[in-house]
């Protein structure tokens, strides 16, 4: 009797976009045919250089678009099977789905203590539940309790980019948009927020679709990675599979078969489109 083949694991995508153009202004035309999935409990990477269309397809989800005067005009954006295109941002952040913006906009004059209860701002579940989540946040990030009564303007770049990770928990979300996490940051702050998201992420189930131009620590961290270039997924696959893929080794690690190349070398590669071919 032959073995039976195991069965097939169903993956929940609890966001799916599909096909999106972006315009602002009612004229420039900045995504031109996004689709992505996020699956529910995973770590999701949008890469891409700066202008690729990253923080507007983060912007078109969490319903952001509207104050830079973009707007979604064609695709669909569903969360759990809903459509939230066309959603207001608070509504989808009590849908469970929070936006770390990039640039960590923390709220320079209030302490890193209260900037991170600002994140529970929409909760209803008491303030013993809050104070948890508190604690908790603290637990990931120890530096912020030691920081928390410093006004967050008066902080590190790091200290706040860690702020802003902890204000997003503190909504008890499901899914968190993070923006160019490492903008900014030295290489070993940016090992330090990279390893927190992953134990966020396997500890408590926090889905995370985060936008970066940092490939190279992107792709060690992430389980499934998207590049867009010029508001395109020119790319798409397990983030195994993207870090020896050899044009994204040549074109976005700096990595050829003859060894590093400089990134003028890079940038002046012969433009065959091998991406869309």
């Amino acid at each position: 009797m032959l073995d039976a083949k195991p069965a097939e694991v169903q993956v929940e995508n609890l966001l799916e976009v599909n096909n999106i153009e972006v315009i602002y202004n009612h004229v420039i035309l900045v995504l031109k045919g996004v689709s992505l999935n996020v699956p529910k409990g995973g770590i999701t990477a949008l890469l891409g250089g700066n202008g690729a269309g990253k923080t507007t397809t983060l912007k078109a989800i969490s319903g952001l678009l509207a104050s830079e005067r973009g707007e979604v005009t064609k695709g669909s954006i569903k969360y759990r099977g809903t459509s939230i295109a066309e959603q207001d941002p608070a509504e989808t952040v009590k849908k469970g789905v929070v936006q770390v913006m990039e640039g960590r906009h923390c709220f320079e004059h209030l302490t890193i203590e209260e900037n991170l209860l600002t994140g529970a701002y929409t909760r209803t579940d008491g303030s013993g539940a809050i104070a948890a989540d508190l604690e908790m946040v603290y637990n990931y990030f120890p530096r912020l309790r030691e920081r928390r009564k410093s006004q967050a303007g008066y902080t590190s770049g790091g200290e706040q980019q860690m702020c802003a990770v902890g204000r997003a928990l503190m909504s008890k979300p499901e899914t968190i948009l993070l923006d160019e996490p490492s903008m900014g940051l030295a290489p070993q702050l940016v090992e330090q927020i990279f390893n927190i998201v992953k134990e966020i992420n396997e500890k408590e189930g926090v889905t995370f679709l985060l936008a970066e131009q940092n490939t190279n620590v992107a792709l060690r961290f992430a389980h499934y990675g998207y590049i867009l270039e010029s508001g395109r997924v020119v790319m798409d696959g397990p983030a195994k599979d993207l870090r020896e893929n050899q044009d994204v080794k040549e074109f976005y690690l700096g990595m050829s078969d003859e060894g590093r190349k400089s990134f003028r070398d890079v940038r002046s590669y012969r433009r065959r489109k091998r991406w869309l071919s």
